[in-house]
């Protein structure tokens, strides 16, 4: 298992030799997140093993089908997908988060319509020549039905990971990948709630995988 150090906010243009520079929304994000999940950093694949009692995990596809075959199975996910989301967030405002991973800290060139937050180094390799950089991303945005679909549509393609949508408290946590959508919330009532509307969505595994 990757373990990651402390986040490093560093600057957007990330020229080598300057004193990293940190913005007030920048902090407050990091510490939003470090008061809400003090347990796991921002990283969607570590987020069940850690708060296992308001996890649930949804499958995209019947049978637990994994990817797409045709344009149909492709609306199902993203209907799914949608579902969820509409549940977690309708008529809020949601963070979205993405993040890309480098083997330097420099903070790769983005989107103008993104904002850096941070960077977590991982700490899989004791020497440094070979540690691994998760750059985080996020937008805030008005959460509607369908308004990340490309995203999605990439996440279920398997060419992005790493994401992560939530509430601008922090409380509710959306983490789709390819094959579903790990979900975490503030209470096990109300993760039983949720896993309860969608019963037909669950894995067959039984630990719920």
């Amino acid at each position: 298992m990757i373990s990651f150090g402390a986040p490093c906010l560093l600057m957007h243009n990330h020229m080598k030799g300057q004193v990293p520079q940190v913005n007030a929304g920048q902090v407050a994000l990091t510490e939003l997140w470090q008061q809400r999940w003090p347990a796991c950093p921002p990283i969607g694949y570590m987020l069940r093993d850690r708060y296992r009692d308001l996890w649930v995990r949804f499958h995209s596809l019947p049978g637990s089908k994994r990817y797409a075959d045709d344009e149909n199975e492709q609306a199902i996910i993203l209907e799914r997908y949608n579902t969820v989301l509409d549940d977690l967030f309708a008529g809020a405002d949601v963070y979205v988060i993405t993040s890309v991973w480098t083997a330097e800290p420099d903070v790769p060139e983005h989107q103008s319509d993104v904002d850096y937050w941070q960077t977590l180094p991982a700490e899989d390799d004791p020497d440094p020549a070979f540690r691994t950089y998760a750059h985080l991303f996020a937008t805030r945005r008005a959460w509607q039905h369908g308004c990340i679909n490309a995203l999605l549509c990439e996440v279920a393609d398997y060419q992005v990971a790493g994401v992560l949508i939530t509430d601008t408290r922090m409380e509710r946590i959306h983490h789709p990948y390819d094959g579903g959508a790990d979900v975490l919330l503030p209470t096990t009532e109300e993760r039983d709630q949720l896993r309860n509307r969608y019963s037909s969505w669950l894995s067959s595994h039984p630990a719920g995988l």
